[in-house]
């Protein structure tokens, strides 16, 4: 189901704005490896521009399609009993040393995504281990996924 609502969302996306936005988080690797990994919501990264110049106009248009800001702060809406949280696309690079330009980008019922591979997950994860916040929160979660992709990666 998240899937679903993810290419839903991306589709939104695609076509009010132009963005081909990444599937990311536990149901990006999810969707790269086949295997639930029970995400428990859809993060999705899009252009910096619609977090910080174009945010007004990028939450009148979720809202005025049924979605509910929860979280400003976060830039985290709910529709239809799941939560998207947003961030930029750009950040990235400098967290965790992954180039745009290499990110895959697929097509799946007209609907355009990117989705990272397993080595960008590899670099996203290990960079996440290290981050103040994720540390005291999350840290165990992270080190699974680390060990799940490298599993994935043998």
């Amino acid at each position: 189901m998240k899937k679903t609502m993810f290419l839903k969302n991306a589709k939104l996306l695609n076509d009010e704005f132009g963005i081909v936005p990444l599937m990311y988080g536990s149901l990006g690797l999810e969707y790269i490896t086949n295997e639930n990994l029970n995400a428990d919501d859809i993060d999705i990264l899009i252009p910096q521009a619609f977090i910080h110049e174009k945010w007004d106009e990028f939450k009148r248009t979720l809202i005025n399609h049924g979605y509910v800001l929860v979280d400003e702060h976060e830039h985290t809406f709910q529709k239809n009993g799941f939560h998207c949280s947003y961030a930029s696309l750009e950040e990235l690079e400098s967290f965790a040393g992954i180039n745009l330009m290499e990110i895959s980008e697929q097509n799946q019922d007209d609907v355009r995504f990117k989705v990272l591979s397993l080595e960008q997950y590899l670099n996203v994860y290990t960079a996440s281990a290290k981050d103040g916040y994720r540390i005291n929160v999350r840290q165990k979660k992270d080190n699974e996924k680390i060990s799940f992709i490298n599993t994935h990666l043998k």
